[in-house]
């Protein structure tokens, strides 16, 4: 095996990713123990064996270039990955410890992930989270995340997937809408209303909304007033200001429901839902706080999931 790390080295990067996480050379040295000028050598030694700027600096401050940031992503990861296999295989990982880094739709994480977190941290404080909310698909490898939430299974035969739960989804409007447009009792009554739409930002489509017809999935392409794209979110606060009908995921709209802020329509022709899939590579040493997670989540939103039927059930 060919060697490509000296111990220079591999003290630099340590340094440069003290230094990106602190913003400043004086504090990365402090941390590190040595003086500021060891910090700036490091940087430029790994500035000229890389060939690209790392930092930009001024008087007062440092930032990371685009490169930098890349360069950074991936070398924390890395430097992550060797602390918990010496911890491993030394014994000296007992609790879950370490960043967290997880990718998660805006929906699903505002309303079943986020809430959760704080639970989660009081069983694992030593870990810390960061979360992206997109509904852009990520890249592990280039980003260097840990997780991520997705609609549907992914093709990439990488990764290991853990569902979650099928979200159901229902068509609500509100009382002041259905007294002014009317109540739609079929998928044909429905082309005569406001249908609140969402484009998908990778395809430009807007989404058609998916109906049990004769026990068959039909999906109606649906028109409207109103389009929303990237944050689908905005489709729901434009339904409960009475913009018109909208066909979302029942997680979000069930309290509407509950206080008759919304109305639930067409019952008969709904069943439909969405899988939620948790996702994360395959590895054969699976750290500790990314394998805690794995297991909290997938075992609470069992819970949730069955409660909450419990509690559909119950209402009907």
């Amino acid at each position: 095996m060919q060697r490509n790390f000296d111990n220079v080295l591999l003290g630099s990067i340590e340094l440069f990713c003290f230094a990106a996480e602190l913003g400043n050379f004086t504090a990365a040295a402090n941390a590190a123990g040595v003086t500021p000028a060891a910090v700036s050598r490091s940087i430029s030694r790994l500035e000229e064996r890389l060939g690209v700027r790392l930092f930009v600096r001024t008087t007062r401050q440092i930032r990371l270039t685009d490169s930098g940031r890349v360069y950074f992503d991936q070398c924390r990861q890395a430097l992550g990955q060797l602390v918990d296999a010496e911890r491993e295989i030394t014994g000296g990982q007992t609790t879950p410890s370490g960043m967290l880094r997880i990718s998660m739709p805006t929906t699903y994480g505002h309303y079943r992930v986020l809430p959760l977190l704080a639970e989660f941290r009081g069983r694992y404080p030593d870990v810390q989270v960061e979360i992206h909310l997109s509904n852009r698909n990520i890249d592990f490898a280039d980003e260097g995340y840990d997780l991520a939430i997705r609609v549907r299974n992914p093709a990439d035969s990488n990764l290991i997937a853990r569902k979650l739960e099928d979200a159901e989804l229902v068509l609500v409007a509100t009382p002041g809408y259905l007294k002014r447009a009317g109540i739609p009792t079929t998928p044909e009554q429905l082309l005569q209303h406001d249908c609140i739409q969402f484009e998908l930002p990778s395809t430009g489509r807007r989404i058609p909304w998916p109906l049990q017809v004769d026990g068959e999935v039909v999906e109606l392409a649906t028109t409207g007033g109103y389009c929303c794209s990237d944050d689908v979110l905005g489709i729901v606060t434009l339904a409960r200001s009475g913009a018109g009908v909208v066909q979302t995921y029942r997680y979000i709209v069930a309290e509407d429901i509950r206080r008759g802020e919304l109305v639930e329509l067409m019952p008969q022709f709904g069943g439909t839902s969405r899988p939620f899939i948790l996702l994360y590579p395959h590895a054969r040493h699976l750290s500790q706080r990314v394998r805690a997670f794995v297991d909290f989540l997938v075992g609470r939103m069992a819970e949730i999931v069955q409660a909450e039927a419990k509690q559909v059930k119950f209402s009907k």
